[in-house]
């Protein structure tokens, strides 16, 4: 990577970067978009970067993203993949409506949409701003806050990105996956997607947010994606990040959901030096459900770190958590799942449970279960555990002759089942537990 020089400030130098940036844009550079930005731009200058006496960033060090250079510069080289490639790529063998960016840039010719139209828009953020500009500005950048330096740096370099709008009573038919190949062999890149999904009342998709991490060389996504539920909306949003050793991730998702609506979200982490994700969503009003489900598996030097937030403001709704983790060498997990229940949100359900298991001594979590509550008729449980694997389990198995790597992979796969499980694409839920065994054979696990 490249390093600052110690006469160097790496906000200084994104600052001066910034002009060169809104050259290259050229035609993208929407009136809407060029207000964002200077807005982020003024928060960007306000902001410091977190360290561990911030509490919401207490376990994880982002030191790398004040040391080093990552060129927010749009790529100006071809892309080099091949339509042949592009399907090895996409996620699950299912048959889905696919769009491809390449280090933060829209493929044309590498995406195969065949569900846009008046009731359904599926495209690009740039495209869809310069078509349905009122649509965008009725939405993109009102869902999420920029509450720390790294949403302001989004916004500031924010280049491209996956935009789904369902207008009322409208479903896909199949599927959208929207694969992002990250990393470029000549240069450190900072990657900036922002994401969009509008589901209007009564209507129904599933999305899927395909990171794949395309060179060896390090590079930094920085990602933001709002999500906005209107009444009886019903949206499955899978994230399967499976990026390069070298490489850097931190996403937020928000997301709002309105009378009736209900969210699915699978977050998915088997890739990267360091993941930071925060998954919040407000429960704006009443019979909505939330559901959260994670897996995550680390190894080597790896730092996964989930934060969740699920703000119930009104009554008669609920959400369920369920985060697991397995770490290996020296990985390091952090689990921060935080429910608020407002003074107005009488019957509301809230449940959250994260279980790790640590595949050796080296490895560790952190997690930090949190519960504010201010209404009093309602129900409401927390809970996270850390152990190792059951070790009378593991001697049952093998006394049926089951050999002991197979025996530790088969418990490992059990524990990772009840997350799993609940995803509703078969072929997809058929490939992540693929990738579970195929990871856990790679790195020879240590148990």
């Amino acid at each position: 990577m490249k390093e600052l020089t110690k006469n160097e400030n790496i906000k200084d130098w994104y600052l001066k970067n910034f002009e060169l940036f809104e050259k290259q844009m050229n035609g993208h550079n929407h009136e809407l978009l060029k207000k964002m930005r200077e807005t982020s731009l003024a928060k960007f200058s306000e902001f410091d970067f977190p360290t561990n006496k911030n509490e919401e960033w207490k376990y994880t060090d982002v030191s790398f993203a004040r040391k080093n250079k990552f060129n927010p510069l749009p790529s100006e080289r071809k892309t080099g993949y091949t339509k042949d490639e592009i399907k090895k790529l996409v996620f699950g063998g299912f048959d889905y409506n696919l769009i491809t960016f390449v280090n933060g840039r829209y493929s044309a010719e590498l995406s195969d949409i065949s569900e846009d139209g008046d009731k359904i828009i599926i495209g690009n953020l740039n495209g869809f701003i310069e078509s349905h500009g009122e649509i965008a500005g009725n939405y993109l950048g009102k869902i999420s806050s920029e509450d720390n330096l790294f949403h302001a740096l989004n916004g500031v370099y924010m280049q491209d990105g996956v935009v789904v709008v369902l207008k009322e009573n409208s479903e896909l038919s199949k599927p959208l996956q929207a694969l992002f190949i990250n990393g470029d062999p000549e240069e450190n890149l900072l990657i900036a997607p922002r994401n969009l999904i509008v589901a209007g009342k009564n209507s129904r998709a599933s999305v899927i947010f395909n990171y794949y991490g395309g060179s060896k060389e390090s590079y930094f996504t920085d990602g933001i994606t709002e999500i906005m539920l209107e009444e009886d909306s019903l949206i499955d949003v899978y994230k399967i990040q499976r990026e390069n050793p070298s490489s850097y991730h931190i996403e937020k998702l928000q997301a709002i959901q309105k009378d009736g609506s209900v969210l699915n979200h699978y977050n998915l982490n088997f890739g990267g030096r360091l993941i930071r994700n925060d998954i919040n969503s407000k429960l704006d009003g009443e019979n909505i459900e939330t559901h959260y489900y994670g897996f995550y598996l680390g190894k080597e030097n790896q730092h996964i770190d989930n934060h969740t937030f699920v703000d119930h403001a009104k009554p008669n709704s609920m959400s369920n958590e369920l985060y697991k983790g397995i770490l290996d060498d020296s990985a390091r997990g952090v689990f921060n799942g935080k429910i608020i229940v407002r003074q107005d949100a009488q019957k509301t359900n809230a449940y959250q449970q994260n279980k790790t298991v640590l595949l050796s001594a080296d490895a560790r979590v952190d997690a930090k279960p949190q519960l504010e509550i201010f209404a009093d008729d309602v129900k409401c449980t927390h809970g996270a555990t850390v152990g190792h694997l059951d070790e009378e389990a593991e001697f049952y198995i093998r006394s049926r002759g089951v050999p002991s790597d197979l025996a530790k992979s088969i418990l490992i796969r059990a524990f990772a089942a009840d997350v799993i499980d609940e995803i509703k694409i078969v072929e997809l839920k058929e490939q992540i537990n693929h990738l579970i065994f195929e990871e856990l054979h790679r790195q020879e696990v240590s148990f």
